[in-house]
């Protein structure tokens, strides 16, 4: 009914090669981790800009330090903050944002059992969760 396949299939596997650099778990956890510190940072450095208080100065600080220590001595790059009208609404959403970021690097850095990314990503947690009312 149906005549046998006689050539070599086009859609075969290539063979593998194994030259090409791969990245171990831990790696990817910090690239991982390092990203999402940046992000907190880029935030942290927007809230510093619309509501101006020394305790987000130190956060950036601390955030610049992780994420530097995360990528091998390479500090991260910071975007200049927009100068927008300190809407309320606004400041809300970017301590929502914020409040995202900081779980997201501390299940990473939980994850990765980094005790000093653990310890900021918590403590910029609760702090953006006071701001938003979720915690007392």
């Amino acid at each position: 009914m149906y005549e046998p396949i006689r050539t070599k299939s086009v859609h075969s596997m290539a063979e593998p090669t194994p030259d090409f650099p791969h990245r171990s778990r831990e790696e990817e956890l910090d690239i991982r981790l390092a990203g999402h510190l940046t992000a907190l940072l880029t935030v942290t450095d927007e809230l510093r800009t619309l509501t101006p208080d020394t305790t987000l100065d130190d956060a950036a600080q601390r955030l610049a330090e992780q994420a530097t220590r995360l990528r091998d001595g390479r500090a991260p790059l910071r975007a200049a903050p927009t100068t927008a009208a300190t809407d309320p609404a606004r400041i809300a959403a970017l301590h929502q944002r914020a409040h995202t970021l900081a779980g997201w690097a501390l299940v990473v850095a939980t994850s990765r059992d980094d005790t000093a990314a653990t310890t900021l990503a918590a403590e910029r947690m609760r702090s953006h969760a006071t701001a938003l009312g979720l915690a007392a």
